[in-house]
């Protein structure tokens, strides 16, 4: 074997590199780097916007800061990782492999954990609007948000167990970070971080469907006169109805995300999840954490108006926090 093919030619236990045409290397460089870029600074953006201003700390709000800070630890920290792992040669020793695959394990059992919390929000918002304010406060989100980190770190902790007791305990060669799952695991994880909390998700926003057709068929049989003494309770139901929907894109995205993922994670009776030869389905993965902050972007007026004072410095100007942007 040629020494320029393994990922350390000076050891005969080291990995081959994964080889690619020089131009079609130099493009998904390009595209991957462009991407990592975008999700950083993206939700960024998010953060900055949402804990700057005073008129965005709402409790709806709290849930999408919680996911736009694991989107964003995702694009600073495992989409650089995965770009190095480009030529399937793991570089940076075997704390790294563990610490990067516990991490990854817990942003995805995160990031779903805020989409239940977020579905709920808008159940409760929508089909119990009188209740939201008794039933949603900051504090209750805020310990709802704790203990979805804390059961993550907790699941992503049992769920690699072995593997962080014996860091490359699976590599069959040096300059591998790869992680064995067997049958029992698989399963139990995709029940637990997939069909569990996307059953959950489902039910709610059918029935945050069916509430909205009611409520619209509702608003088409009343005549002007009821029209105007209520318009201002129609004005915040379509409001509502218009966060829902924003929200909705983001789960039914995040769910065509993270079908091929879970779907090769119990494909077989033991799967190999090796960035070599998992690329696409992983990016894929991550790639909706850039998809988030766009769908934001497009949907929501008030982002693109906080964005614009970001971006033009005013957030720096005395009071700039009590501005309005709604």
């Amino acid at each position: 074997m040629e020494e320029d093919e393994l990922c350390f030619p000076k050891l005969n236990t080291s990995c081959r590199k994964i080889k690619r045409p020089n131009l079609e290397a130099t493009l998904i460089y390009n595209l991957l780097s462009c991407i990592t870029l975008l999700t950083v600074v993206l939700n960024l953006l998010v953060i900055i916007s949402i804990y700057h201003f005073r008129q965005l700390h709402t409790t709806t709000n709290l849930l999408v800061l919680s996911l736009a800070v694991s989107d964003f630890i995702v694009g600073f920290l495992q989409m650089p990782v995965e770009i190095l792992l480009f030529q399937g040669c793991w570089i940076l020793g075997d704390f790294v492999c563990v610490v990067n695959s516990f991490l990854a394990c817990l942003i995805i059992s995160a990031s779903i954990g805020n989409m239940v919390l977020i579905s709920v929000d808008c159940y409760v918002a929508i089909c119990e609007p009188m209740f939201y304010s008794t039933k949603v406060t900051l504090k209750r989100v805020q310990l709802c948000i704790c203990l979805c980190w804390i059961f993550s770190a907790f699941h992503s902790s049992w769920f690699l167990r072995d593997f962080l007791k014996q860091p490359g305990r699976y590599s069959s060669c040096y300059g591998e970070c790869v992680v064995l799952i067997n049958y029992v695991e698989g399963a139990f994880d995709f029940v637990v971080t997939f069909v569990g909390p996307f059953s959950i998700i489902i039910v709610l926003y059918m029935r945050v469907f069916m509430v909205a057709v009611s409520q619209a068929r509702a608003m088409r049989t009343q005549n002007a006169v009821v029209l105007l003494q209520h318009s201002r309770t129609i004005t915040a139901k379509k409001s509502e109805m218009k966060a829902a929907r924003t929200l909705g894109i983001v789960v039914v995205v995040f769910l065509l995300c993270s079908c091929p993922y879970y779907f090769l994670t119990v494909v077989a009776e033991n799967t190999t999840l090796e960035a070599s030869s998992t690329a696409s389905v992983i990016w894929l993965l991550y790639l909706n954490s850039s998809l988030n902050p766009a769908i934001y972007a497009f949907f929501y007026p008030w982002f693109r108006k906080s964005v614009k004072r970001i971006v033009t410095l005013q957030t720096l100007k005395p009071g700039s926090s009590d501005a309005n942007i709604m």
